[in-house]
């Protein structure tokens, strides 16, 4: 995003941009909020975040950026009508020229707080979301009605397009990008990943399948634990790593683990701070989600430190892994075409493990790297302030030209 008298905000200010979501705890749609806003300052322009606040709000302020605690996560129709007005407050107290919605309740709010203060609206589409009830498909529509709108990947793109019938010239594809100074094998210390594995007490000489992920059903730990019971697991460890969502769905795998005969085999460590030491540990990275990934952090993180990944076929996956190049795609909730994948890349010899790591690693730092994420975001903020100038230019030679007459 340029700041020169081409794109920049009236009166040739920094432009100010407002990003607005429920919250900033744990998540991969807050994290990128927080690259955005650390990146429109670094360019010369102003970051402001609002939303009820989380721990990564001190993050915000180290960047340079300023957090506007409103009751944004509320669902509640009578404080999402509220935050109109407070939205509209802040727009125009503070000269904001972009609002980028991440989210779909405050995106509602921000529409409206936009209308007569000259701010100009965008959105991340960030998921498929919900449509099973009827009235689903109004409420997550408000994602589609930025200008433009910035669509995660191209899976995204197609679903904006086919399901809400969105002209393609309004969406710009968008990847999340990792951070490639914390993901970098050659950036994790020996003793980083020896800790973790006698936290976790993995013996040595272990191959280690992990799936990362949150506990909950559609991420397939389900569909690997299958998987593992057609493999020769001799040697062999799953970790499955993520903290549980609640409803005794992990109690639902311990049986399953325990009917299968696989207790020395899978391992449930809970939630993991040291993501890149963890991914160190693994032969083999899984993303077995039964359905489709609107991204897929997991399998770009995996890549970044050079593990080969297998990932169910549908969603974005097929834009992310290279297919028998860094990795092997299965049918989705198919157990036997799991378990093939998994068994090729068990029997990876060196050389070729090198080789794929290799791959892997260029992949991610070509496509899916936090700078080009951001520098792609700046862009599409730098065609609205151009497209807002235009406009005011037309505006002012209209009144010119009236007033000739």
């Amino acid at each position: 995003m340029s700041v020169d008298a081409e794109t920049s905000a009236p009166e040739g200010r920094a432009p100010v941009v407002l990003q607005v979501l429920p919250s900033l705890n744990t998540g991969g749609v807050e994290r990128g909020t927080v690259d955005i806003a650390e990146a429109v300052v670094e360019a010369g322009g102003e970051a402001l975040v609002a939303s009820e606040g989380g721990r990564l709000a001190h993050e915000l302020q180290r960047a340079g950026a300023e957090h506007i605690e409103l009751p944004l996560a509320s669902k509640n129709p009578l404080v999402m009508l509220r935050n109109i007005g407070r939205l509209r407050a802040v727009i125009r107290a503070r000269g904001v020229d972009i609002v980028h919605a991440r989210s779909r309740a405050p995106a509602w709010s921000a529409l409206f707080a936009c209308r007569g203060t000259g701010a100009r609206f965008i959105t991340t589409f960030h998921g498929t979301y919900n449509r099973s009830a009827p009235f689903k498909k109004l409420y997550n529509s408000v994602m589609t009605r930025g200008n433009p709108i910035i669509a995660i990947s191209h899976f995204i793109a197609d679903h904006i397009a086919g399901v809400y019938k969105v002209e393609r010239r309004r969406i710009r594809v968008i990847h999340r990008g990792v951070d490639i100074g914390l993901f970098d094998p050659r950036q994790v210390p020996a003793a980083r990943v020896i800790n973790l594995a006698a936290q976790w007490r993995l013996p040595e000489d272990m191959r280690v399948i992990m799936l990362p992920g949150r506990l909950t059903r559609w991420k397939g730990h389900a569909l690997l634990i299958e998987a593992l019971a057609r493999l020769d697991t001799e040697m062999v460890r799953c970790l499955i790593v993520g903290g549980e969502q609640g409803g005794g769905y992990r109690r639902e795998l311990e049986r399953l683990v325990g009917r299968l005969g696989l207790e020395r085999i899978v391992q449930f460590v809970g939630d993991c701070t040291d993501m890149p030491a963890a991914y160190m540990l693994a032969d083999v990275v899984v993303s077995a989600s039964t359905d489709p990934e609107a991204f897929g952090r997991v399998m770009v993180e995996a890549q970044a430190m050079g593990k080969p990944v297998v990932a169910a076929h549908h969603g974005a996956s097929a834009e992310l892994v290279l297919r028998d190049e860094t990795g092997w795609l299965f049918e989705p909730e198919s157990v036997d075409s799991l378990a093939t994948a998994l068994d090729r890349a068990m029997r990876l010899q060196a050389d070729q493990r090198e080789q794929l790591a290799q791959r892997a690693i260029a992949n991610v730092r070509a496509n899916f790297t936090k700078e080009l994420m951001c520098a792609r975001t700046l862009e599409v903020y730098g065609e609205v302030l151009r497209d807002a100038a235009a406009a005011r230019a037309r505006v002012t030679a209209r009144a010119g030209a009236r007033a000739g007459a």
